[in-house]
């Protein structure tokens, strides 16, 4: 699968899925330090990508707004590890179908 991972996404998150075989890209590696959270998410839509963010309205309010091709909200935890789990239980419960055009929360 293809991810695109917001500003606010810890990196390990990023090696993990690249691990996991899936592609990553990060805000910070393809666009101005200053794009607004639209330009990001119009990014994930243009590069047909699954949108991953901690910014949970203001990407709520967007994905109301588009058609997408994902959106996962990362609700941050108290251990790197515990956010890892969360995200590859999701993930493998979801799988393709069940992240396509959607809203999940990991």
């Amino acid at each position: 699968m293809k991810f695109f991972f917001d500003h606010d996404v810890p990196n390990h998150l990023q090696e993990l899925l690249k691990r996991h075989g899936h592609q990553v890209s990060l805000v910070k590696e393809v666009m101005r330090i200053d794009a607004s959270d639209e330009e990001v998410f119009q990014y994930a839509i243009k590069n047909k990508a699954i949108m991953v963010t901690c910014n949970r309205n203001d990407f709520l309010y967007l994905a109301e707004c588009y058609n997408h091709f994902g959106l996962i909200i990362l609700i941050r935890r108290r251990t790197p590890f515990s956010e890892a789990g969360h995200l590859l239980e999701l993930l493998r419960k979801a799988g393709t179908d069940g992240l396509y055009e959607n809203i999940n929360f990991a």
